[in-house]
């Protein structure tokens, strides 16, 4: 019975003090712990939570994992492993809505972190096109093609039809590397070059082309390999 009220109460002062300061001065394995007391409610979850951050390296490392892989950790069971799932995706979902009403041609940086948190945990290079309207806004997003842990092969028509599918003005290429590295290849960009050409004819514009890992992002524009116009 102590014991009970030792973790109860334990669990009770996480909660007092997010409610009071957010995450601030929280602990990756704090986070996860007040997190898990929503999935797993009648048991001691700082030893898992420890598990999960000693496996995965970091918070983000335990974000960016597959539902398979948390699956694997001892303990952590399948409901578990589907909420910590679901939080990388609200958080994508979230960062996809700020892409609206705004002007994308200027922010490299919120695209970059839109596209990490869809992108830069997954074990093969995915490539994803953002449709912009008239005013560089985002009008919807999605995966063109998923391709091997180091390349995506990606046809420029197809990029086209959807363009056209989805209304759009403009396009913002997206793209991950799961070495780790953000830096374009020479495929990459002759990528970029054969878009760019199959688009022109119907007037729609390439805005840029970001590379993400899962600790930095590239972007043609900023590196000025690619001058869009506005």
């Amino acid at each position: 019975m102590q014991e009970n009220v030792h973790y109860l109460g334990h669990r009770e002062r996480l909660r007092e003090r997010f409610q009071k300061a957010g995450t601030e001065g929280f602990q990756d394995y704090e986070i996860l712990e007040l997190l898990l007391t929503y999935a797993i409610p009648r048991r001691d979850v700082k030893p898992i939570a420890k598990q999960l951050v000693k496996r995965f390296g970091s918070l983000g490392g335990i974000l960016d994992a597959g539902l398979r892989e948390l699956e694997e950790v001892p303990e952590l069971g399948p409901n578990s492993a589907v909420l910590i799932h679901l939080v990388k995706e609200t958080c994508g979902a979230y960062l996809g809505e700020r892409l609206k009403h705004r002007d994308l041609l200027n922010s490299p940086e919120t695209v970059a972190d839109f596209a990490r948190m869809k992108l830069a945990g997954l074990p093969n290079e995915v490539f994803m096109v953002i449709y912009l309207n008239v005013k560089n806004e985002a009008l919807n997003y999605e995966v063109i093609h998923e391709g091997t842990v180091d390349s995506s092969v990606v046809y420029p028509r197809r990029v086209l039809e959807r363009a056209l599918a989805h209304h759009a003005t403009g396009l913002i290429l997206v793209h991950n590397h799961p070495s780790g590295h953000a830096t374009p290849s020479w495929e990459d960009k002759q990528l970029t070059k054969a878009v760019i050409k199959a688009v022109e004819p119907v007037e729609i514009r390439v805005l840029d082309h970001i590379i993400v890992s899962k600790a930095e992002y590239y972007s043609f524009v900023e590196n000025k390999l690619l001058r869009p116009s506005a």
